[in-house]
């Protein structure tokens, strides 16, 4: 009987369902436009740059119109040098707009383009005297019908003279690092601007752009990026990363 009794026993555990086996938790989903992660760069960002400023120097609204109009396809760093002498010789809008052409194009040759660039410059010195009482304008809307002035050179000298955010400036730092910190997938400077719009906060525009360029060249180099000492290297993800702590 006690034999018996110890097979039932036995056979009853072996018939005994399983328990059901636990679900693995799922792992959270990757939201590169997390807001939180969005946060932890622009404090990254804040901390490395604080005092992060237009690298154009320009002492009124109207040589920095004139600076970041030169600065296309040119580096800063050739642009403050040339304006210094172009902003002696003619120092108002209206010497500007005045001045033989020739003159204009001697002294900005080595910025490149510098016949289309010395005709906008005068071209938007003309309009600035004559449309807006030698008062650069104050609105997105009438600072793009200075000749050569587009929507990033607005935003620029809105942004850094007024301290108005209507926009982003993307330059070539802002839009190949945003890509890179997946904050876009565009690489058309205006659907990047339109998507940074969308996920910054206004307070930031300003600065963010100001900041990004900072370390796209102190840092986040295009050919060789310093990612050991990158601030924002634990929220990069990007492939060609030359070193990481993930």
């Amino acid at each position: 009987m006690a034999t018996k009794s110890l097979k039932k026993a036995a056979t009853a555990v072996l018939q005994k369902p399983a328990a059901p086996k636990k679900a693995a938790p799922k792992k959270p989903v990757y939201n590169p436009l997390a807001p939180e992660r969005i946060a932890a760069i622009l404090d990254g960002l804040r901390k490395a740059y604080p005092n992060a400023v237009c690298a154009l120097h320009h002492n009124s609204a109207w040589e920095l119109v004139v600076a970041t109009a030169l600065s296309a396809q040119c580096t800063d760093v050739r642009v403050n040098m040339v304006t210094p002498e172009l902003f002696r010789t003619f120092p108002t809008p209206k010497a500007l707009a005045e001045a033989p052409l020739p003159a204009i194009e001697e002294i900005i040759r080595t910025t490149g383009f510098f016949r289309a660039k010395a005709k906008n410059i005068q071209g938007a010195a003309r309009v600035v005297v004559e449309k807006f009482g030698n008062k650069v304008p104050e609105t997105l809307e009438e600072l793009i019908t200075l000749p050569g002035v587009a929507r990033k050179t607005a935003n620029v000298v809105l942004g850094s003279w007024f301290g108005i955010a209507v926009g982003v400036v993307v330059d070539t730092h802002v839009l190949r690092i945003s890509k890179r910190l997946e904050l876009t997938k565009n690489t058309d400077a205006v659907k990047v601007e339109r998507d940074l719009i969308k996920i910054l906060p206004q307070s930031e525009w300003i600065n963010y752009s100001h900041r990004i360029i900072f370390h796209g060249r102190q840092v986040c180099i295009a050919r060789k990026p310093k990612c050991a000492d990158c601030t924002l290297e634990k929220l990069c993800n990007a492939p060609d990363k030359t070193w990481s702590s993930h």
